[in-house]
């Protein structure tokens, strides 16, 4: 008998295919994510689930799966909504899909940082409002890449992708991240500094550390309140790094100079919330891995982790215990 999972999402057809034929597969149909209680149901009758970073996994959920049940296959890098330690108590595999986002998520924090620095929706706005009645030598003014310094919190591999493309645009680099020597990152050309220099010498702050008990809001009013008034605040991690609270005190109240977010707090935000009417701040709704062959290759190594781990065999990518 084939293995029965449930995907909590319609996946791209590169990883749906696999699934479908290696496994009785149950998916998923709507756009919104399955509710809780159904998650709690699945679990009871399953032997695997793919899953997304939308699925609260927690310690309830995760006593209340069978003997069955063998791994949850997260369809991304992160997994903080994977209670992982009750998960490994009760001997269930979590696998994840590392790498094959770097990429995608550098080019979408250096795409914000433009779009922040030469505030190119503001633009826009401008021009939807019918300001652009000619051009003006005061108008719309942004900050320069080349000379500046960018500030990376976390040099894991997309910390380093973004270094790579800052290179490109002549900037000083500079990046706090404590599992690092100074000796490995010079010659990539960045200087290591402690947290409170990199904020005090940016220009431009971009977030690359995963969300766990250390790094939740670590970007608080006093870490905002370091940062140079014509500082951007970049966040293409998880939203609870930043206080969301302080940044919108700090962004309109001219703490720093803005901030351009892929990731907040709520996802998704509803449609009046603040951040999205402040013109300084620039949200995009969580599209950092968003492009065609990294969601095919997401969703491959999601299905391959789901077929071996629910057919009790090593997974090419698992997140091992603690």
């Amino acid at each position: 008998m084939r293995p029965k999972v449930f995907v909590s999402r319609i996946i791209p057809e590169a990883g749906l295919k696999l699934v479908r034929e290696a496994c009785d597969a149950e998916v998923w149909p709507d756009v919104m994510p399955p509710p809780y209680e159904v998650l709690t149901e699945k679990v009871k009758m399953v032997d695997g689930m793919l899953c997304t970073l939308n699925d609260r996994i927690d310690a309830a959920l995760i006593e209340a799966a069978g003997s069955q049940f063998k791994i949850f296959s997260q369809m991304a890098v992160g997994y903080d909504n994977i209670n992982a330690k009750a998960a490994h108590a009760r001997g269930i595999l979590i696998g994840n899909t590392p790498g094959v986002l770097t990429d995608a998520t550098a080019d979408i924090a250096f795409a914000l940082l433009l779009a922040a620095a030469r505030r190119i929706v503001e633009g826009m706005e401008y021009i939807r409002e019918g300001k652009w009645r000619t051009w003006e030598p005061l108008a719309l003014l942004g900050a320069d890449l080349s000379g500046a310094t960018l500030g990376i919190i976390g040099l894991g591999r997309i910390g380093e992708a973004v270094a790579r493309r800052a290179k490109g645009f002549d900037m000083r680099i500079i990046a706090y991240s404590p599992s690092k020597k100074a000796e490995d990152v010079a010659k990539l050309g960045i200087e290591l500094v402690s947290l409170d220099e990199l904020l005090q010498q940016s220009d431009f702050v971009s977030i690359h550390v995963p969300l766990n008990d250390q790094t939740r809001g670590m970007i608080n009013a006093d870490a905002l309140g370091k940062m140079k008034p014509t500082a951007i605040l970049i966040n293409t991690a998880r939203g609870p790094i930043v206080d969301q609270e302080a940044l919108i005190e700090a962004a309109k109240n001219g703490t720093i100079g803005g901030a351009a977010l892929d990731v907040t707090t709520p996802e998704p935000l509803p449609s009046d919330h603040p951040l999205l009417y402040l013109p300084n701040v620039t949200v995009v709704p969580h599209i950092g891995s968003a492009s065609q062959r990294t969601r095919d290759k997401m969703a491959t190594m999601a299905a391959e982790n789901l077929i071996a781990g629910v057919n009790g065999q090593p997974i090419p990518n698992q997140v091992k215990p603690s």
